[in-house]
Formats: C-alpha cells, structure tokens, sequence
C-alpha cells in the first residue's frame, strides 16, 4: 500500500512541477529538477530497503542530489556515508475524496485554472492580491495535491481548508478518487483535519560532499 501510494506521489510531482518524466531504476525512481538552486534531480524509493537505499546512494556523485523514501531517519541513517545530510521529514499521506461545496470565506475570491493535466486554484483578498493557493496534477482516478500555501498575513482564517476542499471537489468532477501528497509538519496539522491519513514519515537527505 505505502508502496504504491510513493509510486502515485512520484507521477504525480513530477506531473504538477513539469519535470521530465520520472526514470524508473532498480531501486525507484529518479526526476531530473530543472531550475532550481537547492536540487538538481531526486532519487525516490518506494520501498526502504538497505539493498536499495545503499544502491541508490552508490549511483549519485552529483552534489545537491536528494533521496526520499518511506522511513524514519533513523532507520537508515547508518546506511548511508557522512556526505548525506538529513533536512526535515516529510509526512506521505492519502484520503478518499469528498465533496464538501467549499465557499471562500468572506472577503476573498477564488480562482481555478486548469492547464493539461494541473489544476490550480488561488484566492485573491480584496485588493486582487494573493492570499493562498494550491495545485494538483490529476493522474486518472488518483489527484496528487502540491504547492499549498496561504501568504503570512492572511494565516489562520480557513483559507489552506478552502483551497484543500476546491482542490478535492475539483478532483472528484474529473472522475478522481484519492487524493496523495507529501506534508511538511505545519502542513500535516491542516490536512488531518480535512480527513487526510498519514500512511509513511518521508526521510529526505541530500548530497553534499
């Protein structure tokens, strides 16, 4: 089951970050990450075992490389060199979708845009500036939710809640069933309270030798 939910999750980023498709290997899955300072590709295991997580490590030679895999730190740290140095877990978790009719709290207006295979769905505040927003990539009968955030000055007021549910309503209208995604710890607190279940802690370290 954690497996295949890692396995969605890894489509799915890949799909709502535009990278090119994920590589499979032996041990996973690699995504080359464009553009971007702190990372230029990640490795992704579905499954935590040492045979694997040690052949994973052994291909990499490029520093700002990242590997994730279902796991606590811990479990792994030993099987990894020095050069790998562990940044925050994450949290891989799952719901069955629900449709909840969501209406933007008051002051705020929303707005949702599909392009291809991403939907994205922002909230204005009353001048017309960003409040939240947050994107999914739609993977058939499964969505798999990125990007959530609300701006510092409009925290607290439902806004992270509204765009989760615009988000599942919307994935339920083209036929989706289960919505995936990785949460930092800040991010997990709101997406348990909208149904969400964490299924595995995601150990993530990066290569810095």
């Amino acid at each position: 089951m954690v497996a295949d939910i890692v396995r969605t999750w890894v489509a799915g980023w890949a799909v709502s970050r535009r990278t090119l498709p994920p590589v499979e290997k032996p041990w996973g899955f690699y995504i080359e990450v464009a553009g971007n300072a702190d990372e230029v590709g990640r490795h992704v295991l579905p499954e935590a075992e040492e045979s694997l997580v040690r052949s994973a490590a052994a291909s990499v030679s490029v520093p700002r490389t990242w590997m994730k895999m279902p796991a606590e730190p811990e479990e792994i740290e030993s099987w990894l060199s020095e050069e790998w140095v562990w940044e925050e877990t994450g949290h891989l978790m799952a719901v069955d979708l629900m449709a909840t009719d969501p209406v933007a709290p008051e002051g705020y207006t929303a707005a949702v845009e599909t392009i291809g295979a991403v939907t994205y769905a922002r909230v204005l505040d009353a001048a017309g500036e960003p409040a939240a927003q947050g994107q999914m990539a739609s993977l058939g009968e499964a969505v798999v939710v990125d990007r959530v955030m609300t701006e510092e000055a409009h925290r607290r007021r439902g806004l992270g809640n509204f765009v989760m549910r615009t988000l599942a309503d919307r994935a339920l209208e083209a036929g989706a069933v289960l919505g995936v995604l990785g949460a930092t710890d800040a991010g997990r607190a709101l997406y348990e309270t909208l149904g969400w279940k964490k299924h595995a802690t995601l150990a993530e370290c990066v290569y810095r030798p």
